[in-house]
Parts: structure tokens; C-alpha cells; sequence
């Protein structure tokens, strides 16, 4: 399937070769005519004592014993036919498998030296083991042709001894574990391994080895060479002039390595004439190809997939005649793919039977693809290609696996018919419209069809179907396709996976799942689903992994399923209306949201497995009742949990502090009462604490800013906490949201608020705040083969804005907001709080704070919202409050405030009722301030006009003057300065900005002004 053949040849390689040495032993395993050789069974015993692990039941080593005289009886021993020497020990451990993969019992300990005793040993495998070091006496094992230590612990040095086994064919010392790494300077003992032919190193540090490609091309016999995960030294290309390319090498795989140096690209390029397969994937490399593929005829694979590969495909390409799979995928290449294609269209055309390019940046239309008459998968899909998807193939009969998917094509879906025998096809996330030919069901051999995110509309019928019996991947999701299939239709076809995201299946429930029972992904949420579930539905495959129902109106009870599911992932059944207690299988999974319906009933269910794997846990907006379990120390993993909304009793649980992972806890509205538990500072990765509307009690605990360093949003309003706010609460450098309001809380504002860092910064317009959370999936419909994959959770909240309860979702990153509303603080307003530059919101209203407003409010100038009502402030409003431009909510209400309110567009444009109840406050909106009040003047008609001031009255002639005098004497002295001073020129243009200013703000006063006399006039 997609990304699998590339190494079948390689693998092939392995097992004739192995086949090839067992057979030239004349062995025997087990062979009760022999009896072995006294001294080598003393030494296979001796070699058992230096081991650790071997009195497990799993594992092979239980049959070596003293009571056991014949050694060739042992497992994983093996004799001649002939002299009866131990020729064959073979330690690898017996692999029993489950659902979750393989497990075994590794050996560990030391090798020892009683190994030399076996003068005839060829064949030595102690792979998947835990041994740590390459002992330097299996140097002198010169019998050995095979030797397999991959797998297990190893670390240091290669002992150059090994050099020593010139009869050796068959070398491994890879591991799988990045995290270990080998060593050697110097590649000169390979070179003396003059019959090895097959090569396999990884996580190994050859960057002091100057002369590895030199002993590489030089080998006389090599054949297969496999490094993976190994940093190498860069090359001087001169020291390959006297070598000629090898004659050997068939198979080179050079992968994840993070050192390789670009110049070491070309000279891979020019290794062996003979190479067949080269696979360079995942190093990095961030050049053109090389246009020199003319010196490797004979290659047949290639794969340079995760690099960064920029520019195009070379020519030389084309030339390869023998060329079957090309994989380039996930690089930089850019240009028109038409152009990629054409430089291939050499004699590649008739073998090149793989090409990937997908994840790349080829831009322009789709190019024709008949000439290459032997393509089975073509995969271009995350380009940058457009236009309609026409017949770009032809008669295609031999086109397995076409993906287009993730571009920009447009226009109606073609017929596909003359691709008979497509097994997979990729058409998400793309602008096709129109109908989904019905011709598509005549695809037998289809085995996937993802037409997902689209803007595809039609009626699905049985015609669409019905002759697709071999499909077991189909996601339709995202289009605005409907059903119209009978009640009783069974589908011809038995899948796998199952996305139907966002089509209309309902009212009724899709009748035709019934007969789908191996499925294990099923997503048909927001599916316009009205209808009583049925109890059919609940006979669930055992192989369930994925099952999303979310967005519906599904209602009925979920029954209590047998505990049959063994490595169940996510289920969804949110924003439906369930109903009755949750049953304990849920618990099985590890991604649950049961949110937005009416289940009631305790939490028990959550204390019935031994060891949880849940990772993420909502529960919120249902009807559950009772305590909150105290058995989270089960649940290790988790990373969300809410449980809002609910009726439920009690306290916070002490166990919940054992749940290290946890990032978002969310107990808001659920009748709690006691106090924080102290256990929760252990959870220390906590982001998001949201336990308000509840009855705690108690201090805020000191150590929730002491401890839990990483949050983002503490929200603990409308508990009972008494007590001073902490000042740890300042070591919240993260802290984006404080919302401590409708307490008891008392004491000063703590006047280190500006340690709030984030606070102190605007967030980005398309900021999150994101939780992670893992979950499994089946993702290869060959293998079925278990992943392990990240989620993310956007953070949301619901926040006192603009005095209505609203809720923060995506933007939730954006929000810089401090509430301590509804307490007892008393003292002054902290200066520092004027740092925190990024604050939106700010709300310390119906406290008893005393002094003035801080002078630099205004230096808080993203403010959106600020209420500082119902308090005893007093003395002026700062005239800088009117430098607050975004100001949309203001409410100073209630307070000793006294002077008049600042002249500016934003202050006028409130309400009286923000400024009522200063008794000693005036202007507008307000009465006016005395002295503001204007003289009656006669005009010529014999009526009265009111000035507004004084000042008013002669502001048509100053203003006039002014502007004549200033035109007069400022254009020529301005002017002339402006052409002789460059410093005069810059200043200028700051003037004429702020002139701007005062001017809009002067027009928006004096139309207020003008409206305000029509009305007297009135």
C-alpha cells in the first residue's frame, strides 16, 4: 500500500541470504542422535550463569540444564551432523503476540568469554536483548559468518577486533533506540571483513571516521549496506580520486541521519554502477538533485522522501531504464509539475512503476500521465496544483493508488472507469464540485475512496455502490452529499473505516450499519441524525477503535456493553440527547467526551479498570450526581478533565494530585465544596484551573503559584475563599487569565502584578491555547497496524465581558484579563498594574479600594474593557484615561470622583449612568462643570442662541486668525527649514500626524456640539 514497497526488495535480500547460510550448515537443532561435546556444554552453562532473565517461563532458556546431558536438544542450539560442535546459538526471544503487538522477555548481563570454548560457532544471534557492550573476544570467533547483535543496549565502542572475522557474511548491530549510540573513529576494520556482503548499523557516531564512504566504495564483496540514525564525517572528495566505484554494492540505505553533509550528496551518486536501490530518506539534505543519476544505470528504487530538497527532477532521471519507484515526497521541489514530468519521460516512461511527489510545492494543472504505461501509484496529493481534473491517464489498466488529494482542483469529478483496476483513491481536500459520478460504483477493485472536504453535492444511491464489493475505506465527510438508500439495502461491501462527517445520513439512523461488523472507525457526527438509537447498534466489532456520533439528536441509553474491547481509542457521543447511567465500557477508551446531554447517575464507572488509559475526559453539561471518585490514581495519563455542569457533591478528591499529566481540570458549577486540595501541586503541567461557581472554602493556597508554573487561566470566582490574594500568584509568568471575583477575598491588590509577563504583551489575533492528548488509530488498511497519535484541544472559557457571560473558544490565546470583582480588597490601585500593556479587561469593581485612579491608566492602552465601580475612589479622572482608544466598556460608577471628565471622543461617548454617583464630578456626559455655563446672547431676529462657553464665542475668530497666521508665517519658515534641515523634514511629518489627530478629534467635538445646539434650538 501507500509508502510499503520500497523495501521489499531489501527485506527479500535478507531472508534468501539467511536461507543461503542456514543451509550450508548441516546443522541440527534438537537432534537426540548427537550428543554434544562435554567441554562445549560446560561452556553454554557457564554462558547462562552471566545471565540475567533467563528463569522467566517465556523464555527459551528454561531448557538449558545440568540434568540435561544433551546441549543439542537445547532451544536455540545447534549442532553439526557430523562432529557434533556447536555451530548455531541462536538466543533471540520467543515473541508471543497479543492485540497491542508483541511482547517478550529480553536476557541481559554479560557475554562471556566461555563463548571461545565454541571453536566452531558460525552462526551467533543474540538480537532483541538488553546486552550493552560488544565484547572484543568475539573477534576471535574466526568460524563466524553470521553475527546479529541488533537490538539491545549497546554502547561505546565497535571493538576493532571484529575486523579479525574475515569469514564473516552477515553483520547487524542496529537498534531501534535513538537514544543509544555506538562509536568508531575509524572504518579500517571493516575493510578486512573481506566476505561480508550484507551491512547494518544505526544510532552509531562515525563523525571522527573520515574514511567510511572510502572503505564503503572500496569493499570488495559488500552488497546490502543499511545505516540508519548515524552521524557521519564530512568527505573530502579528493580522497575518493583513487578508487573506482564499487562493483558490489546493490542496496545502500543511508537514513535519519542529521550530519550527513550536503557535498556528500553527489558522491553518494557515483558509489556503484551496480546499485539497485538507494535510499536516502530523512537526512536533511537541502540541495538541487544532482543531474548525475547517468553513472547508477541499473537503479531500479529510489527514495530521498523528508528532505529539503529544492528545484526540480533532473533529467538524468528519465534515463534510468530499469527504474521502478521514485519517491521524492515531502521536500521543497517547486516549479510546474507538467516540467517534472516531462524531464521523466525518458525510458523511464516504460519501467517506472511508483512515483510519489506528494508534499511538495509543483504548482500548475495536472500533466498527462500515458506515456508511463506501467504506473501503478501516482501520488501528488499536498502540492499546489489547480485546474480540472480531466483524463490524464488514459486506459490506465494497471494504476493502483491515485492521490490528488490536499491541492487546489476544481470542477466536476471525471469518469473514472478506464482506471479499472484503482484500488485507492485520494481526492480530499480539494474545490471539486458537482455530482459524484455514479460511474464510480463500477470500480471493482476499489478498495479506498476518500472524496472528503470537497463541495461535492448529490444523492448518494445504491447505484453509487453497489458493485464496490471489495471497499473497506470510505470518507465522504465535509461535501454536502444526503442518502437515499431503502431500509433494507445491504451494502455489498464489509469496511473498515467508516467518515461520514457533516452529510445528512438522518433523520432516521443509517439502517444499513446494521450489517457492518468489522468497522473500527466510525464517524457520523453532525449528520442531521433525529432518531432513537438502535439496540442493534450496540453489537459494536471488538476491533473498535474510533467512534465519533457527536452533533446529533441521538437519543436512548447506552447499554453495558462486555468489557470486549481492547484497545478502543475515542469514542464521542457529545451534543446528543443520551440518557440514563454511563456504562463501564466507556472507561476502556482513551479519548471519551460524553458533553452536552443527560446522562445521570455517579461517576463510578471510573474506578472499574485497574489501570486507565484515558488521556482526555469530559463529562460536562449532563445531570450525574454524587461525589467526585477518589480513584484517579489509575488514570496516569490523563491530560483533560471535565466534569462542569453537572449536580454532583462533595469535595475535590485528594487522588486527582497523582494525575501528573494534567493540563486542563475543569470543576466549574458542581456544588463542590471543602478546600484545594494541597495534592493538586503536584500537577504541575496544569494549564487551565477552572473550579468556579462552586462552595470551596480557605485561602487561595500559596503553592498554586508557587507550584503549577505553567498556567494560563486560574479561574476561581464565586467559591467562599477568604484571606489575602498570595503574592506567589505573581510567579505566574504564563498567566493570561486571573479571575478571583464574587469572594471573600480581602486585603490589598498585590503590587508585584507586574511579574505577570504574559499580561505585559498583546496576544496574536489567532492565538490558542491548546492542550495535547494522545489517542491510537489504525492508519494502514494492509497492515492494520497500530499508531499512536497527538490531539489538540483549543482551550475555551467563559468570562464576565461587557458585563454579559460569554464564552472565549479559538481566540481564548488572545484574552489578557484580570477580574477580582465582589471582594473585600481595600488600599489604592498598585502603579504597576499600568505595565500590563496587553490587559483587555480589567474589573475591580464592589471592592473598597481608596485613592485615586492611577495617573498612567492609560498607558494600558489594548483596554477593551474596564470597571472600576463601587469602590472609594477619589480625586480626578486621569486625563491619560482618554489616550484609551479601544475602550468599548467603562464603568466608574459609585465612587468619591470629583473634577471634570476629559475632554476626548472615546469618554464622551459613554453613558451618564458610567460616571453616576460622583457626586463631585461634571462635564460631558454629565452636568456641566460651573463656569461652563454660557451667556445669552441676542442675534438679529430678537430670539436667543446659548453659548456653549465662553471660550465659544470667539472661536470662529481665533480660529480664522490663526489659520491665517499660521499659513502665512509657517509655510515660508517651514517650508525653507524643510529644505535645508533633513532632521526638520522628519519632525515635520510627526507634526502633520498629530495635526491629523486634532483635527478628527476637534470635528467629532464640534459635531457633537452643533447636534447638542439644534436640539436646545428645538
Amino acid at each position: 500500500m501507500r509508502g510499503r514497497g520500497l523495501h521489499f526488495h531489501f527485506h527479500l535480500w535478507l531472508a534468501l541470504l539467511f536461507a543461503l547460510i542456514t543451509a550450508s550448515f548441516g546443522i541440527s537443532v534438537k537432534n537426540q542422535s548427537v550428543r554434544c561435546i562435554a567441554a562445549e556444554r560446560r561452556a553454554l552453562l557457564d554462558f547462562k550463569k552471566g545471565l540475567i532473565g533467563y528463569d522467566n517461563s517465556l523464555n527459551l532458556l528454561v531448557s538449558w540444564t545440568s540434568k540435561e546431558e544433551e546441549c543439542c536438544k537445547w532451544e536455540g542450539v545447534g549442532c553439526d551432523n557430523t562432529t557434533g560442535h556447536v555451530v548455531m546459538l541462536d538466543l533471540r526471544p520467543r515473541i508471543t503476540y497479543g492485540i497491542f503487538g508483541g511482547s517478550w522477555t529480553a536476557i541481559s548481563g554479560v557475554i562471556g568469554t566461555s563463548l571461545l570454548e565454541l571453536k566452531h560457532l558460525s552462526h551467533l544471534d543474540l538480537s532483541l536483548n538488553h546486552f550493552d557492550q560488544i565484547p572484543d573476544f568475539i573477534g576471535s570467533l574466526s568460524d563466524l559468518t553470521y553475527l546479529n547483535l541488533s537490538s539491545n543496549a549497546l554502547t561505546g565502542f565497535i571493538p576493532l577486533q571484529l575486523g579479525n572475522l574475515s569469514r564473516l557474511v552477515y553483520l547487524d548491530l542496529s537498534t531501534d533506540d535513538i537514544n543509544q549510540s555506538l562509536i568508531s573513529d575509524n572504518l579500517e576494520w571493516l575493510s578486512h571483513l573481506s566476505s561480508l556482503q550484507l551491512l547494518k548499523i544505526s544510532c552509531t557516531n562515525f563523525t571522527k571516521a573520515t574514511n567510511w564512504l572510502q572503505v564503503i566504495q572500496s569493499h570488495p564483496s559488500l552488497s546490502v549496506i543499511h545505516f540508519g540514525y548515524c552521524d557521519f564525517a564530512e568527505v573530502d572528495p579528493s580522497s575518493l580520486v583513487h578508487f573506482n566505484s564499487s562493483n558490489s554494492l546493490s542496496v545502500l540505505h543511508l537514513i535519519w541521519s542529521s550530519s550527513l553533509h550536503p557535498s556528500t550528496f553527489p558522491l553518494l551518486l557515483n558509489i556503484s554502477r551496480n546499485l539497485v536501490e538507494l535510499d536516502l530518506q530523512h537526512n536533511q539534505l537541502s540541495s538541487l538533485i544532482p543531474d548525475s543519476f547517468d553513472n547508477m544505470p541499473a537503479l531500479e528504487r529510489i527514495n530521498f522522501e523528508l528532505n529539503s530538497l529544492e528545484g526540480g527532477i533532473p533529467k538524468s532521471l528519465g534515463n534510468l531504464c530499469h527504474l521502478k519507484e521514485l519517491n521524492l515526497r515531502d521536500n521543497k521541489l517547486s516549479g510546474p509539475l507538467t516540467f517534472a514530468v516531462k524531464n521523466l519521460s525518458g525510458c523511464a516512461n516504460d519501467s517506472l512503476e511508483v512515483l510519489k511527489l506528494d508534499f511538495n510545492h509543483f504548482n500548475g494543472s495536472l500533466p498527462s500521465f500515458v506515456p508511463f504505461s506501467s504506473l501503478r501509484e501516482l501520488d501528488v496529493g499536498s502540492n499546489q496544483l489547480s485546474g480540472h481534473f480531466e483524463d490524464n491517464f488514459g486506459d490506465f489498466s494497471k494504476l493502483n493508488v491515485l492521490n490528488l488529494d490536499e491541492n487546489g482542483f476544481t470542477g466536476p469529478l471525471p469518469d473514472l472507469l478506464r482506471l479499472s483496476s484503482l484500488r485507492e483513491l485520494y481526492l480530499r481536500g480539494n474545490r471539486f464540485e458537482g455530482l459524484l459520478p455514479v460511474n464510480i460504483g463500477k470500480l471493482s477493485q476499489l478498495v479506498l475512496l476518500d472524496v472528503s472536504d470537497n463541495s461535492l453535492h448529490d444523492v448518494i444511491s445504491e447505484a453509487h455502490l453497489f458493485n464496490l464489493t471489495k471497499l473497506r475505506y470510505l470518507s465522504i465527510s465535509f461535501n454536502a452529499l444526503s442518502f437515499n438508500l431503502s431500509s433494507n439495502w445491504t451494502p455489498p461491501f464489509q469496511l473498515d473505516f467508516i467518515e461520514m462527517s457533516s452529510c445528512k445520513l438522518g433523520p432516521q439512523f443509517p439502517s444499513w450499519l446494521r450489517n457492518q461488523t468489522n468497522f473500527y472507525h466510525l464517524d457520523i457526527s453532525h449528520s442531521n441524525i433525529s432518531d432513537n438509537i438502535p439496540y442493534w447498534f450496540w453489537n459494536l466489532p471488538s476491533r473498535l477503535m474510533f467512534l465519533d456520533l457527536s452533533f446529533n439528536q441521538i437519543s436512548g441509553r447506552v447499554p453495558n456493553l462486555p468489557l470486549k474491547f481492547d484497545r478502543i481509542s475515542l469514542i464521542d457521543l457529545s451534543s446528543n440527547l443520551f440518557h440514563g447511567p454511563i456504562p463501564q465500557f466507556l472507561s476502556k477508551s482513551t479519548t471519551l467526551d460524553l458533553s452536552n446531554n443527560m446522562f445521570n447517575g455517579s461517576l463510578s464507572f471510573l474506578c472499574t479498570n485497574k489501570d486507565s488509559g484515558l488521556s482526555y475526559l469530559d463529562l460536562s453539561n449532563n445531570l450525574l450526581s454524587g461525589g467526585i471518585p477518589d480513584c484517579w490514581i489509575k488514570s496516569r495519563r490523563l491530560t483533560i478533565i471535565n466534569l462542569e455542569n453537572n449536580n454532583l457533591s462533595g469535595v475535590i478528591p485528594t487522588s486527582l494530585g497523582s494525575v501528573e499529566t494534567l493540563q486542563s481540570l475543569r470543576l466549574r458549577n458542581t456544588s463542590l465544596h471543602g478546600e484545594i486540595p494541597q495534592s493538586l501541586k503536584s500537577c504541575t503541567k496544569l494549564k487551565l484551573l477552572d473550579l468556579g461557581e462552586n462552595k470551596l472554602t480557605g485561602i487561595i493556597p500559596p503553592w498554586i503559584g508557587e507550584r503549577l508554573e505553567n498556567l494560563i487561566v486560574l479561574r476561581l470566582r464565586s467559591n467562599k475563599f477568604h484571606g489575602d490574594i498570595p503574592s506567589s500568584l505573581c510567579h505566574q509568568q504564563f498567566l493570561q487569565v486571573l479571575d478571583l471575583s464574587l469572594n471573600n477575598i480581602s486585603g490589598t491588590i498585590p503590587s508585584c502584578l507586574n511579574n505577570l509577563t504574559t499580561m505585559a504583551h498583546l496576544g496574536s489575533s489567532a492565538a490558542t491555547i491548546e492542550f495535547s492528548y494522545y489517542y491510537n488509530d489504525v492508519y494502514d488498511i494492509e497492515d492494520s497496524t497500530t499508531a499512536f497519535f497527538a490531539g489538540t484541544l483549543n482551550g475555551h472559557l467563559l468570562v464576565i465581558w461587557k458585563g454579559v457571560e460569554q464564552e472565549y473558544g479559538k481566540t481564548l490565546g488572545l484574552l489578557r484579563a484580570i477580574d477580582l470583582s465582589c471582594n473585600k480588597l481595600s488600599g489604592e490601585i498598585p502603579r504597576e498594574i499600568a505595565s500590563l500593556h496587553g490587559l483587555i479587561t480589567l474589573n475591580l469593581s464592589r471592592n473598597m479600594l481608596k485613592g485615586s485612579i492611577i495617573k498612567e491608566i492609560g498607558q494600558l492602552k489594548a483596554l477593551e474593557s474596564l470597571d472600576l465601580s463601587t469602590n472609594n475612589l477619589s480625586g480626578v479622572i486621569p486625563e491619560s484615561m482618554s489616550d484609551i482608544s479601544f475602550l468599548s466598556v467603562l464603568d466608574l460608577s459609585n465612587n468619591n470622583l470629583s473634577g471634570k471628565i476629559p475632554l476626548s471622543t472615546q469618554l464622551q461617548s459613554f453613558n451618564a449612568t458610567c460616571f453616576a454617583g460622583n457626586s463631585r464630578l461634571c462635564g460631558d456626559p454629565l452636568n456641566k462643570c460651573l463656569g461652563d455655563e454660557s451667556p445669552k446672547l441676542p442675534n438679529n431676529g430678537g430670539t436667543e442662541i446659548i453659548a456653549e462657553s465662553d471660550e465659544e464665542l470667539f472661536e470662529p475668530l481665533w480660529f480664522v486668525t490663526g489659520t491665517i497666521a499660521g499659513f502665512l508665517v509657517g509655510f515660508w519658515g517651514v517650508f525653507g527649514s524643510l529644505l535645508i534641515s533633513r532632521s526638520w523634514r522628519h519632525k515635520y511629518f510627526q507634526l502633520v500626524n498629530k495635526l491629523g489627530d486634532w483635527i478628527r478629534f476637534t470635528m467629532a467635538l464640534e459635531t457633537v456640539k452643533l447636534q447638542r445646539r439644534l436640539r436646545l434650538k428645538d
